[in-house]
């Protein structure tokens, strides 16, 4: 069963990787029809996502996101193409950059 695995350090801190976390859920749900749960924890959360033919997590540090995905034989032979639009979501998502706050005058 082929295997992706992605590792994205980061300087965002848990909350806004949280929010990067969610914004990524959301896409993929909608673009590539995955179904998601996100599980918030203290030290790490965890969004789990599947659908037919791949299923995997991505666990969210405050320093770090991890994705581990198994596809199935059908999906197996594209591969290279998912990891690739995976990486390129992903560092998308990590290369915004967080609303600032105004100060009042």
């Amino acid at each position: 069963m082929p295997h992706i695995h992605i590792h994205r350090e980061h300087h965002l801190g848990h909350e806004a990787a949280r929010k990067v976390a969610y914004t990524w859920a959301e896409q993929v749900e909608d673009e590539f029809g995955m179904a998601c749960t996100y599980e918030e924890g203290d030290a790490m959360d965890e969004v789990t996502f599947t659908r037919s033919g791949v299923n995997g997590t991505l666990k969210v540090l405050p320093h770090a996101f991890e994705l581990d995905a198994k596809l199935g034989f059908l999906l197996g032979a594209f591969r290279d193409r998912i990891e690739s639009e995976i990486v390129k979501n992903l560092d998308a998502l990590l290369a915004k950059k967080p609303p600032t706050k105004r100060k009042k005058a």
